[in-house]
């Protein structure tokens, strides 16, 4: 990677949290001052705080930043067994309003009880002091790498993406850009745990909320109680080795839908087989790369709504109508998400409009130390459109972390089989964006630390508290007792 041009602390810290009705405490206080959150984040029964903790935990009493923290405490004191920390994934992803989306999305009220539920936005993110790169919409509209149909588009590719990536290097928060890592968040959990007086957390985590949980109990493995990761990423968390396998992800996610419209051929018209409809997958995109739609879908923004789409089981009946749609040459529905990330906006005046995708590439980049070579980057796309033929070459393809402007400030976490046997992995079968075989990765590097569930389903995340009856069931009561299966088990289908 090439060394920043800007020196490490030659941009002041910005701090923009001006949440309403939240004030600070400083990190080691064995008590937070809890207040009124932010108004887009406010949700009945949660409240919120700030910390100052280190920009770099190597000068402790240096520069200082904000963390965001909220707190939906539990309103049966008798069954409070301690704090559970989450994470909603990304990274990037805002998870101060975490609390409450779990209640909301129907979490059993047991597990509310069971402790205060607190959410945390990580350094860099949303109302914590957020990071910027000054990126317009159009700069980097997507955080999965673009498919390259030949080697002149990862050449093409390559040099848009270092010019996102110099904007990354010139930004207003370039000073604390070294800093953004997913081993310095999880330090920051640990002050968190030290602020709420707490000997130990539990924590739950999504996504790669997985591979920050896995850092935290790895950095501080006797502070962590009941560690509980779903849909998880390989032990590097999101490196070189996990982006290339969106195209195994996707190719593992590919017969769900399949199955789907083939069933409903009289509807769509994709094909009366799931053979078909794979055969449908091609032509519709060849036919694209040829000519785009007047809605402006080439070929790769094709390929980019499908692996999007493949989320949730609830998106694939849009996802039918896009293709149908694309197919017969009649306007486009618009898409109805799924992917964690893509061209995220703040949700706030005060959260930089780009502060996802910033955020995302600030922990990625600079958590491992990314290829520079655009050679290399081409081989593997050829190499995985051999293997994973039908979005391969998109997740192989180059991406900013390529020129990132700063060197990692210290070599990854090694995830290790060392402490308390306290962690429970639950994965789908068939998740796009966290493939199996990441997860089988985790678990072989945790050792007898970690028991992993995997449920017959698809798409990515797994603990729904109604589609799998077994795995629900197991996670719901390891987080209430601690109790996990004496060894991996295998849910099926309802």
């Amino acid at each position: 990677m090439k060394k920043s041009l800007v020196p490490a602390l030659a941009v002041a810290v910005v701090a923009a949290l001006s949440s309403a009705g939240c004030s600070s405490a400083d990190a080691g206080e064995p008590k937070l001052d809890w207040g009124a959150c932010p108004k887009d984040v406010a949700a009945p029964g949660v409240e919120c705080t700030t910390l100052k903790v280190p920009l770099d935990y190597e000068k402790p009493d240096g520069k200082k930043i904000e963390i965001a923290v909220s707190r939906m405490a539990s309103k049966n004191p008798d069954k409070r067994h301690g704090v559970l920390l989450t994470n909603s994934g990304g990274p990037g992803g805002q998870t101060l309003a975490m609390p409450a989306t779990l209640k909301k999305n129907g979490v059993p009220q047991s597990v509310l009880d069971t402790y205060d539920v607190i959410g945390i936005d990580p350094r860099g993110v949303g109302h914590s002091t957020p990071v910027t790169c000054g990126l317009e919409a159009t700069d980097h509209p997507t955080n999965i790498p673009t498919y390259a149909r030949t080697g002149a588009d990862v050449t093409t590719e390559a040099k848009r993406v270092a010019a996102v990536a110099d904007k990354c290097g010139k930004s207003k928060t370039a000073g604390i850009l070294p800093y953004i890592t997913t081993a310095n968040t999880a330090r920051d959990m640990d002050r968190v745990r030290e602020a709420l007086g707490e000997s130990k957390i539990s924590y739950y985590g999504i996504s790669y909320g997985t591979y920050l949980g896995s850092v935290y109990t790895t950095l501080f493995p006797e502070r962590s109680d009941r560690v509980f990761i779903d849909s998880v990423t390989g032990p590097g968390g999101w490196d070189e080795s996990f982006v290339r396998k969106f195209g195994e992800g996707f190719q593992n996610r590919f017969p769900d839908f399949a199955e789907f419209a083939a069933a409903q051929d009289e509807k769509y018209g994709l094909g009366a087989t799931p053979e078909a409809v794979e055969k449908k997958y091609y032509e519709i995109a060849e036919k694209l790369d040829a000519k785009p739609s007047p809605e402006g879908y080439n070929g790769q923004v094709f390929r980019q709504v499908t692996f999007s789409s493949f989320y949730y089981d609830s998106e694939l009946p849009n996802l039918a109508e896009i293709w149908k749609a694309l197919d017969t040459d009649q306007p486009v529905p618009t898409p109805s998400g799924g992917a964690e990330g893509g061209a995220a906006t703040g949700s706030s005046k005060d959260i930089p409009a780009d502060n996802y995708l910033a955020s995302q590439m600030h922990v990625i980049c600079n958590d491992s130390n990314w290829s520079e070579d655009v050679a290399a980057y081409a081989r593997n796309v050829e190499e995985d459109r051999a293997r994973f033929p039908m979005f391969g070459a998109a997740g192989a393809d180059i991406t900013p972390c390529a020129f990132w402007p700063s060197e990692p400030v210290e070599p990854p976490v090694k995830i290790t089989d060392e402490g308390p046997s306290n962690i429970l992995m639950l994965h789908n079968l068939r998740d796009n964006a966290t493939p199996l075989s990441g997860a089988r990765e985790m678990r072989a590097a945790l050792g007898d630390r970690a028991r992993m569930v995997t449920a017959d389903q698809g798409g990515h995340l797994a603990y729904k508290y109604l589609d799998n009856k077994c795995a629900d069931a197991i996670v719901t009561k390891f987080l209430l007792t601690g109790e996990r299966p004496e060894k991996d088990t295998a849910c099926e289908k309802n």
